[in-house]
């Protein structure tokens, strides 16, 4: 077997080729650590419970509530 030897316009485009991925591979690892979750609140903005919500009931069984479980008993 033969090989057949490489004309400088080959060699340029894996360099190219080899470049994209590389660039790729780098914005995707990127990505991540510059999203922020939408679901968080800003640094700085959260504000503390007093004794009276800490020791609030969470739980509230309202009418959609009581719904819910009357329709799907299990």
């Amino acid at each position: 077997m033969s090989r057949t030897k490489t004309t400088p316009d080959a060699t340029q485009r894996r360099g190219f080729l080899r470049g994209l991925g590389l660039a790729a591979g780098a914005a995707a690892a990127a990505t991540p650590a510059a999203a922020e979750r939408s679901d968080t609140v800003p640094l700085g903005t959260a504000r503390k419970e007093n004794e009276a919500e800490r020791k609030a009931p969470r739980y509230r069984e309202t009418p959609h509530v009581q719904a819910f479980y009357r329709t799907n008993r299990f």
